[in-house]
């Protein structure tokens, strides 16, 4: 018992704790001064971009940010375990360590450069000639972004002295049963390709198709996200929909309005003839109709009624501003037909005894 109380008092007393302050102080100043380091050296960065114009550089530069602040750390931790006599060469866990920190800080700082909002996005839409909202620019960020993580790790696994070709050929081996079991995943990431090269529609677009009708949110590997009238998001694959017709009505250069109104069998022609005039008069004339697609006509002869054709298209295609254009005309006609004594009559309903029938079961049965 005494010799191990003494042995531990020797070890304490002959602990180089000098060289451990000195470790720990070290260590300290890289942790202080790595925020002021690259504050004022991306400010060099930033001044020197403005005078060669280099953005996509400087971008790339401006990536490794954070992961620089953090590198500042892992040399730091370096520096100090040297100063306290641990060589890192000579450990393996320490080397492997720090040669897998520096893998990921660099895959950090691809991974933050391949982003949407990055300036080699931004390049490369204006290459590429798309609007701001086009979803192709996510789709590629995303698709590298998943690049940049797998080269990263993969490359880590390789400073770990792992079989990276064994880790891979054991993928190989499984790769028919894995094609096998993502058969709808590879269709829904193809169907994505489809519909992102030939251009259906873009984000915020109001589309509707044979499974779903609304405005596009997002389109991810998978699918497409929707946002219905309801202001439910309902989320379709994209095999699905790359394989549907699909209607963009956010599209239209004019929207169209169309429609018949019964008037009393009563009207002489006289009057039906002149009121059919006076609002077709009054809807060419209108600064909220496209002059040119105005088509007004005595159409039909119902069994109860003389039916008036109406049908034109709206300069507008908000929906909202489309109802207000249409009920504007309606209060208008309302009024001509007035002025020319003739009545307009309700929609007939034929009443259906053997389909009141089966509703009174129906409901009876439930």
């Amino acid at each position: 018992m005494n010799s191990m109380w003494e042995n531990t008092i020797a070890y304490i007393t002959n602990f180089r704790w000098m060289d451990l302050l000195i470790a720990i102080g070290i260590f300290f100043v890289f942790l202080v001064f790595r925020k002021l380091f690259t504050k004022y050296l991306f400010r060099i960065i930033l001044g020197l971009s403005r005078k060669t114009h280099a953005t996509l550089l400087t971008q790339l530069l401006l990536s490794y940010e954070q992961p620089l602040r953090v590198l500042f750390v892992v040399i730091g931790a370096r520096v100090a375990l040297s100063s306290f006599g641990v060589n890192v060469s000579d450990s393996t866990i320490l080397s492997n360590l720090f040669s897998a920190s520096l893998v990921i800080l660099g895959g950090w700082g691809l991974y933050n450069y391949v982003s949407t909002h990055g300036t080699f996005m931004a390049f490369t839409k204006q290459k590429l000639q798309l609007n701001d909202d086009h979803m192709l620019i996510p789709f590629i960020s995303n698709i590298l972004r998943f690049v940049v993580i797998a080269l990263t790790f993969v490359t880590v696994l390789s400073s770990f002295d792992v079989d990276v070709n064994g880790f891979i050929a054991g993928l190989g081996l499984g790769g028919l049963a894995f094609a096998l079991a993502a058969q709808e995943t590879v269709a829904n990431f193809f169907g994505g390709i489809v519909i992102i090269t030939e251009k259906p529609f873009k984000k915020g677009d109001w589309i509707s198709s044979a499974s779903v009708e609304g405005t596009v949110e997002d389109i991810t590997f998978r699918s497409t996200k929707i946002r219905t009238f309801a202001d439910a998001v309902v989320v379709v694959p994209n095999k699905t929909l790359s394989n549907e017709a699909i209607t963009n009505w956010s599209e239209m250069n004019m929207r169209r309005v169309n429609y018949s109104i019964g008037v009393g069998q009563e009207t002489t022609r006289v009057e039906l003839e002149h009121a059919v005039q006076e609002i077709r008069k009054l809807i060419v004339s209108h600064s909220g109709v496209v002059s040119d697609t105005v088509m007004i006509y005595f159409d039909e002869f119902a069994e109860s009624s003389y039916n008036i054709f109406i049908y034109y298209f709206t300069k507008t295609v908000s929906w909202s501003e489309w109802h207000e254009v249409k009920e504007e005309i309606n209060f208008e006609i309302l009024d001509i037909l007035t002025q020319e004594g003739v009545s307009v009559l309700k929609p007939i309903v034929v009443f259906d005894q053997q389909e009141h029938e089966y509703q009174l079961e129906k409901a009876e049965s439930n």
